[in-house]
């Protein structure tokens, strides 16, 4: 017998009604998505509201911020499910193009809806002539709050579980999928909630860390470094909970049973790395790139301090040497 804790039963339907004899229902996954574009919104209007947080004087994109939100939720789920398609089952919808659209029928892939969500900001701050890398540092700073709901909505889904594990709070998924390993560990099979563990690190705690460093250090000040600070988080966090998230099937064989995409040997026990660790690991490269740059030459912010001066300073890189420090110089807004 082994200590696991019980699936809580949670209806994946919120309500459900029958309109013309069609059936309308609201899931705790649509939900999540409602939930983290609209409180996303309200904290960037927030933010950005607040000269001494946002950055400066009031971003001149900011009276076009519903315009973005229409963007960003038609690159969220057109990219996430094209990432779905093109990095999961590329086999299967060649042979059934025809459902690629059918998004009801569930597969969509963060990736592919970061992927659509920057697509979507370099299209909004072309159309609309203001600097995309601005915009994309509030959309990073609130992510996290998207990414919170999303995993504890798939934790209630009972999808996206966990391998195998003997851990006093492993949970018993009632999927038969995720019961195939029974047999190996007695009457029930308890899993990793490892969609618990990414709400916790890419949301929660990637959250924080970016409402601290915003709040505290004044990073929306700093063009690029809450999308590098998003960046390095999220690659990080995704890439330690895949080694406790089971694998896509398609991925699983008996030789690979952990389902590497990249494999050094040929053992079962073989080392290597799973499609979302070779998917998020370039994020990390790219968020200390953009971390390490140093746009002290390029850029020059001002801030009111309690007695309504502009002070004025130039920025750093997050590490190494010097910090925030004042200038003499004042240079123009550049939201």
């Amino acid at each position: 017998m082994i200590f696991a804790l019980p699936f809580p039963s949670i209806d994946p339907e919120i309500v459900s009604v029958t309109v013309f004899g069609f059936e309308l229902a609201l899931r705790w996954y649509a939900l999540a998505y409602i939930l983290g574009i609209v409180l996303g919104c309200w904290l960037v209007l927030l933010m950005l509201l607040r000269p001494a947080v946002g950055g400066g004087s009031r971003p001149r994109w900011l009276p076009r911020a519903v315009a973005l939100l229409t963007w960003i939720l038609l690159g969220v789920v057109l990219g996430g499910r094209l990432g779905f398609v093109l990095f999961f089952q590329f086999e299967y919808y060649s042979a059934h193009p025809g459902e690629i659209l059918q998004v009801w029928q569930g597969g969509m892939s963060f990736h592919g809806g970061f992927l659509g969500v920057v697509l979507a900001i370099i299209l909004f701050s072309l159309k609309n002539n203001v600097p995309m890398v601005r915009v994309g540092d509030a959309v990073a700073a609130v992510a996290p709050i998207g990414i919170l709901f999303g995993r504890l909505a798939n934790f209630i889904n009972g999808e996206l579980w966990g391998r195998p594990t003997l851990v006093p709070w492993g949970v018993v998924f009632p999927d038969p999928a995720a019961q195939l390993c029974a047999e190996r560990f007695g009457e029930v099979c308890a899993r990793h909630p490892s969609q618990i563990y990414e709400a916790i690190l890419e949301g929660l705690v990637l959250g924080l860390v970016l409402l601290w460093g915003i709040t505290r250090r004044r990073w929306l000040h700093v063009p690029g470094r809450a999308i590098g600070v998003f960046l390095l988080g999220y690659g990080l966090g995704r890439t330690i909970v895949e080694g406790f998230r089971q694998a896509d099937a398609q991925f699983i064989t008996e030789s690979n049973p952990f389902g590497h995409v990249i494999r050094l040997g040929q053992s079962a026990e073989a080392w290597g790395l799973t499609m979302g660790q070779v998917l998020s690991l370039p994020m990390v490269a790219v968020g200390l790139l953009v971390l390490r740059a140093d746009p002290c030459e390029q850029f020059h912010g001002a801030v009111p301090d309690r007695s309504g001066r502009r002070l004025l300073y130039h920025t750093r890189p997050l590490w190494g040497s010097g910090g925030l420090r004042d200038s003499a110089r004042d240079q123009p807004d550049v939201w």
